[in-house]
C-alpha cells in the first residue's frame, strides 16, 4: 500500500462509489440495469395496476358501453401515472449518483447537518468515478430518457386521437 495516497475522510455511506454500489444492488434501482424484457415488465405491471385505479374514474366519465374509445384513451392515460412516478424516482436516484461521481469534490457530513465538509478527490479517484459514469450510468440514464420519450409519444398520440374524436 502506498503510504503517500490520501486517506478519504468521507464516511463510507457518503462516498459516491459506495452510493453507486448501494444503488446498483438495491431491488428498486437495480431495475434500470436489467435486460430489456425484465426492464419493461415492471412498467407494464405498474400500468396494469394503474388501470385498476384509472378505469373506475374513466368509466364514470365515459361509460364504456357508450364511449368505448374515450374510456380506453382516458383510462390508458390515467394508468400511466404509476409507471411515470416509478420511472421518475429511478431517474432521480441515478442522476444524483451520476452527479456525485462526476464532481471533483465530495460534500459530506461528519456527524450531522451542521458540520458539512468538502473533500477534493485525488485524480485517480476522479478518473475511476468518471469511467463508472461513462460505461455504466450514462447508458442507464439514456434508457430511462428513451422510456420517457416513448411514454410522452404514447400520451401525445392518445391526445391526438382524442382531438379527432
Amino acid at each position: 500500500m502506498n503510504s503517500s495516497a490520501p486517506v478519504c475522510p468521507v464516511p463510507a455511506e457518503q462516498q459516491p462509489i459506495n452510493e453507486y454500489q448501494e444503488l446498483k444492488e438495491s431491488w428498486f434501482f437495480r431495475w434500470a440495469t436489467l435486460e430489456l424484457g425484465s426492464y419493461l415488465k415492471p412498467i407494464v405491471i405498474l400500468w396494469v395496476v394503474g388501470w385498476l385505479l384509472a378505469a373506475p374514474v374513466a368509466a364514470v366519465s365515459f361509460p364504456p358501453t357508450k364511449y368505448p374509445l374515450q374510456f380506453f384513451l382516458s383510462g390508458a392515460a390515467g394508468a400511466m401515472v404509476l409507471p411515470l412516478l416509478a420511472l421518475i424516482r429511478l431517474y432521480l436516484g441515478w442522476i444524483y449518483v451520476c452527479n456525485r461521481l462526476l464532481q471533483p469534490t465530495v460534500f459530506y457530513e461528519e456527524s450531522g447537518w451542521y458540520d458539512g465538509q468538502v473533500w477534493q478527490k485525488p485524480e485517480e479517484v476522479l478518473q475511476r468515478d468518471r469511467l463508472i459514469v461513462t460505461y455504466q450510468i450514462r447508458s442507464l440514464l439514456r434508457r430511462l430518457q428513451l422510456t420517457f420519450i416513448v411514454i410522452a409519444s404514447l400520451l401525445l398520440a392518445d391526445g391526438m386521437i382524442w382531438i379527432f374524436l
